[in-house]
């Protein structure tokens, strides 16, 4: 389940890629060489397959990726974009797409016999008893566990603006609600996988992976500014003039170029000792 349209995630990949961690991406590129052979690689809720198109020409081959996700139109398009992709080493990447619901999928099939386990942008949707169960699957199967971009709670608008902090609030709130998993983790997700990786005896590593928009990327700013003013007005809807004010003058910067957001995520490598 990803529960996000092709345009949103084709407008958010720019950005991904420059916030993701280099060096976590370096130590997985190494753990995966140790392991040598064709590597499996599963990419859950994987979108449009940018992980995958990240993340195939920065490891060693060869390679067999396992996308999965519940929307059979993001999958279609995730077919278009992925086909003919080569790995570190120039060969083709092969690519399986399966459609499954990952809130009720047996996990440990999903990651059954791969060498690493992914997702991007996953894991502060889901619930902790999912996160649970997801841990143990990557531990049953001694796989490595690369979960990039998770919001970690930590924004910044510059120029701020006195109700910053309350749109903020009823935002988190709102990433806390069920999104199809479960209560979701929402900015404890990074910090509660790290937790429930080292309980099944994994080296655990962590770095930010903050998105840093200014002019250049307006439009994904606007996009942000909405979909936060969306979810806050449905977290505190008694306060939904202040959220509107909010969103207007926040977006006269973001119209005059004079609007730089940070955006906090972290990126998480977990590798079975």
């Amino acid at each position: 389940m990803s529960g996000f349209d092709a345009a949103w995630l084709a407008l958010r990949e720019p950005a991904d890629a420059a916030a993701r961690s280099a060096a976590l991406e370096d130590a997985l590129a190494r753990a995966l060489a140790a392991r040598g052979g064709k590597l499996a690689c599963v990419d859950l809720a994987c979108g449009t397959g940018a992980n995958l198109r990240h993340l195939a020409p920065r490891l060693p081959g060869p390679q067999h990726w396992r996308l999965v996700d519940a929307d059979l139109v993001l999958l279609a398009e995730a077919r278009g974009r992925c086909e003919g992709l080569r790995d570190r080493d120039g060969a083709l990447v092969e690519v399986t797409y399966v459609q499954t619901d990952l809130a009720v999928a047996d996990l440990a099939a999903c990651c059954a016999g791969a060498a690493l386990v992914t997702a991007s942008a996953l894991l502060d949707l889901v619930s902790a008893a999912w996160l649970d169960r997801l841990a143990a699957a990557i531990a049953q199967n001694h796989s490595v566990a690369l979960f990039a971009l998770d919001y970690d709670g930590r924004r910044v608008c510059v120029p701020s603006d006195a109700d910053d902090a309350l749109v903020q609030a009823a935002f988190d709130a709102h990433q806390r609600r069920d999104k199809g998993f479960g209560p979701a983790l929402g900015p404890q997700a990074a910090a509660y996988a790290a937790r429930a990786l080292a309980a099944h005896g994994f080296r655990v590593e962590r770095a930010r992976s903050d998105w840093r928009l200014g002019a250049r990327e307006a439009a994904l700013q606007a996009e942000l500014l909405r979909g936060w003013t969306q979810a806050a007005v449905e977290a505190a809807p008694a306060s939904d003039e202040a959220f509107a004010a909010w969103l207007g003058r926040h977006l006269a910067q973001c119209d005059a170029g004079q609007l730089a957001l940070t955006v906090g995520h972290e990126d998480l490598l977990g590798v079975p000792l």
